[in-house]
């Protein structure tokens, strides 16, 4: 593959001194470089396109060695958080090619690391290893070897603890990301069925991150053909920030539901948003759309304005009824409201921050990029616009913030 500055990527790939893999998320071989193929002495065909365990299975001999099993933990676990995963001195031994059934004593320095679709999410997994077997094995013949043989057994020991440390961390941070997950499923779950309202919902998470944050989206039917859409960002990240976004999103639902609207809405979750701890600097915006009428009666807490694309492709950015963030005043004001009419099958997008900011550029160039997007993908259905602007707006190494997206067509 040759980019647009004429850099043959595959060259450089298959020239790396390492030994260097490429795995689906599956942990499927999708490619190796030759340096890899010398190592374990196999050809491309013998690997590529093969499962790690059927490629390089542990010894059934010996079930004290798991290397092969160790690895599999931590490429999983790579490709579950998208992080980066040092393993330490590691036993993997591997079959002779001409001898099947026999197994070499082989010891390794892996690295392991995800690689990112536009979407954010985790696509291939990169395991880059560097062979240390001369390092640790014991020779007879070299002078001095009973001193160097007791420092490496010392490294080996040290290492071997180290790597049991490791997998007891992975094995905690699993479990909490499953706890985080099912936090997030229960708080943010798929809007139900809207009276004649089109609506599609995205999370995506920043990269990194357990998959669980402070940003939230909330699509309520109340009376009269009106529908409220809401979405907020608690400041932080984690199981921390998503507690709190719990009890605001809510807190400011019920609100939405007897409230004579967003504004007066937007104050009592201000009101209620001084007892919770954390809740300080979060910003919300709510819009209340109301389809006899044909009107979106809006009001926002420092949140970024909502995005209204017209038919014919224009786009009108809602930011005439914005106050600070929740919390941010000592004293309650009654926050403004503003109300815009739209045609059918216009479409109302809100979002948090994440689908628009990026680090040293002004928020206007996340929003002329948006309203470009939007424009371009003018006509497509809710569903297919969210996954649209996803792919549009989502920088190549993934989001560094969470992201919450509403498309819907009133």
């Amino acid at each position: 593959m040759v980019n647009a500055s004429g850099i043959d990527y595959e060259a450089v790939f298959q020239a790396l001194p390492s030994a260097v893999a490429l795995f689906t998320t599956d942990l499927v071989y999708a490619d190796v470089n030759e340096a890899f193929l010398s190592s374990m002495g196999r050809s491309r065909d013998e690997v590529v396109g093969r499962r790690l365990s059927d490629a390089f299975p542990d010894d059934p001999k010996d079930p004290a060695v798991t290397g092969m099993r160790k690895l599999q933990a931590s490429l999983r676990w790579v490709a579950a958080t998208g992080q980066r995963d040092a393993m330490t001195l590691h036993r993997y031994d591997v079959e002779y090619p001409d001898q099947p059934g026999v197994w070499e004593e082989r010891y390794w320095s892996p690295v392991n690391v995800p690689i990112f679709g536009p979407d954010g999410r985790v696509v291939l997994l990169l395991h880059r290893e560097e062979d240390i077997t001369e390092l640790i094995r014991t020779r007879s013949d070299r002078g001095g070897g009973g001193r160097a043989t007791v420092v490496e057994a010392e490294l080996y020991n040290r290492a071997r603890e180290l790597q049991e440390v490791n997998e007891r961390l992975r094995e905690a941070h699993a479990r909490e990301r499953e706890v985080a997950l099912s936090l997030q499923e229960a708080m943010l779950p798929a809007p139900g069925p809207l009276r004649r309202h089109r609506a599609a919902v995205r999370y995506r998470p920043a990269v990194g991150t357990l998959n669980v944050c402070g940003d939230w989206y909330d699509l309520v039917d109340l009376p009269g053909d009106r529908i409220a859409v809401a979405v907020g960002d608690v400041v932080g990240h984690g199981l921390a920030a998503a507690c709190v976004m719990g009890q605001l999103r809510s807190a400011l639902s019920a609100a939405s539901r007897v409230a004579d609207g967003p504004a007066r809405a937007l104050e009592v979750l201000g009101l209620y948003a001084r007892s919770v701890d954390g809740a300080e600097s979060t910003t919300a915006v709510l819009s209340v759309i109301d389809g006899t009428n044909r009107t979106i009666a809006y009001s926002s807490a420092g949140h970024p304005p909502p995005a209204l694309l017209h038919p014919d492709g224009r786009v009108d950015f809602l930011d005439q009824a914005t106050d600070p963030p929740l919390g941010v005043r000592p004293e309650h004001v009654p926050r403004p409201q503003a109300e815009t009419a739209f045609t059918e099958g216009a479409t109302l997008v809100l979002y948090t921050d994440g689908l628009i900011e990026r680090r040293r550029e002004d928020i206007d160039v996340g929003l002329a990029r948006l309203a470009d997007s939007l424009t371009r993908h003018q006509g497509a259905n809710p569903e297919t616009l969210a996954d649209a602007l996803l792919a549009d707006l989502t920088p190549p190494a993934g989001a560094t913030d969470d992201t919450a997206l509403v498309v819907l067509r009133p």
